[in-house]
């Protein structure tokens, strides 16, 4: 692991951490790849019986590193959201709980991440935000599959099309988080919330979680195909290239609909 992703666990509980706070926690292509890693660790090792994922600093996760992207040719683009599914389904189908612990923005990808999580504990700071169209791109990381499951398809069309920032307070009344805590009070209550379950019955807690999922249509693999081919068409677009030259150079992007 680097600095980027740190990993702790103990009496049965795994902590990971997102640890880029001058960045926002913005995932670079490293960090998918320490994250997949870190969570396939977590399910083979049968010392962890449920993890924590929380981060550094006053943001969750800002999304993608945005510089990095639009440098690759199409398969590059492919293996780079390849990746971004393989980690996202290393959490989903994590058979440990796990719990998300979220203080300020997650956005684009880091939303994706906390959806992916079996329950979302904010601090009154935390934000919600799909933002794809501001870049020109449509919602990946499975972003429409979680929230239309658990929000429905005309709030979560509306999140997708406005990109607007969704506070604490409307994600709980919306169904997209469990709890929420003052600020200095969300790391006491995500570490306690996630103590407990590591110390339950953990076939009881895998079983359903399996249930949960179960319940789920259509599957995340099957959408995950879906969005790739989708996301591959959109991401070569002269709209998506001028979405990222605009958040670049701090300026409102120009769409023409190419």
């Amino acid at each position: 692991m680097t600095s980027d992703i740190t990993v702790e666990h103990s009496e049965g509980l795994a902590v990971v951490s997102l640890n880029r706070p001058d960045k926002l926690n913005a995932l670079t292509l490293d960090m998918r790849v320490e994250l997949l890693d870190a969570f396939r660790d977590i399910q083979t090792d049968p010392r962890i019986r449920a993890v924590l994922l929380r981060a550094e600093g006053r943001a969750f996760c800002a999304g993608a590193d945005i510089s990095t992207m639009g440098k690759d040719d199409v398969w590059g683009d492919r293996a780079r959201l390849y990746r971004a599914h393989q980690m996202i389904l290393s959490i989903f189908n994590c058979e440990k709980p796990v719990v998300a612990a979220v203080r300020g923005p997650a956005v684009g990808i880091g939303l994706s991440m906390a959806l992916a999580c079996d329950v979302i504990l904010l601090s009154e700071t935390a934000r919600f935000g799909q933002v794809f169209r501001k870049i020109g791109l449509a919602p990946d990381g499975g972003a429409a599959f979680f929230l239309q499951n658990l929000i429905g398809r005309q709030r979560a069309t509306d999140l997708a099309f406005s990109a607007r920032m969704v506070p604490a307070d409307e994600a709980l009344s919306l169904g997209l988080a469990s709890q929420v805590h003052p600020d200095d009070a969300l790391d006491r209550a995500a570490l306690d919330y996630a103590t407990d379950l590591a110390a339950g019955p953990t076939f009881a807690l895998a079983g359903t979680k399996r249930l949960m999922r179960a319940a789920m249509q259509p599957s995340l693999e099957n959408f995950l195909e879906t969005e790739a081919i989708i996301q591959g068409q959109i991401i070569k677009s002269a709209d998506h290239a001028e979405g990222i030259d605009a958040f670049l150079s701090k300026r409102k992007p120009v769409f023409r609909g190419a």
